[in-house]
């Protein structure tokens, strides 16, 4: 590699951990460089630096634009390809995120909802779709939960996670106040007043 020591490290280990998330080493390696370079490059760029044949950076920016995680750009008087990555990481990780919900989540729950719909033959049946309903009712509210959280601009966002433990609190007060007369709260059983 032809990298400054810095740049080199984190281009190793995001390979290391893109191996990880399921993507291969040379992909997570490109799009490192792609993420950290002050400039965008080209596939010619990428091979020099990175010491990759020229198939595997073809192949690893095809894949990468097929996650919409790099951007392709001409520059005036020059008609080469160059790639670069967003320059705001936080739409970088709303991609990310909604790319894995389309592959990965979204057909788990097409799988789930047609089992549901299907009438069990037996015990083991009933009870292996009661399993499944509870596993397709976690996955909806997530799926409900990450629908509101996207829709938030990036300060309040940040906010959210900056909160962390503390939202318990809230919630505590929250009870607290629905508890008073008149409030809608909780009565000994647990069930809403």
């Amino acid at each position: 590699m032809d990298l400054p020591p810095i740049v080199q490290a984190f281009v190793l280990h995001f390979g290391e951990m893109g191996s990880r998330w399921g993507i291969n080493r040379t992909v997570g390696q490109i799009y490192a460089l792609l993420y950290v370079s002050p400039d965008p490059l080209t596939a010619d760029d990428m091979v020099a630096r990175l010491g990759f044949s020229r198939s595997n950076v073809s192949m690893g920016l095809k894949e990468l634009q097929s996650w919409n995680l790099v951007r392709l750009q001409h520059l005036p008087g020059d008609r080469r390809d160059y790639f670069s990555t967003p320059d705001d990481v936080w739409q970088i990780v709303r991609t990310l995120v909604e790319e894995r919900k389309k592959r990965e989540v979204d057909p788990t729950l097409s799988v789930l909802r047609e089992l549901l719909m299907q009438t069990p033959a037996s015990a083991e049946e009933r009870h292996a779709q009661d399993r499944m309903r509870e596993m397709h009712h976690l996955i909806e509210l997530l799926c409900g939960w990450y629908d509101d959280v996207r829709r938030l601009e990036t300060e309040r966002l940040v906010q959210l996670l900056t909160l962390g433990a503390k939202v318990q609190k809230i919630l505590e007060v929250k009870d607290r106040l629905f508890a008073l007369p008149g409030g809608k709260g909780k009565d000994k059983a647990g069930k809403e007043g």
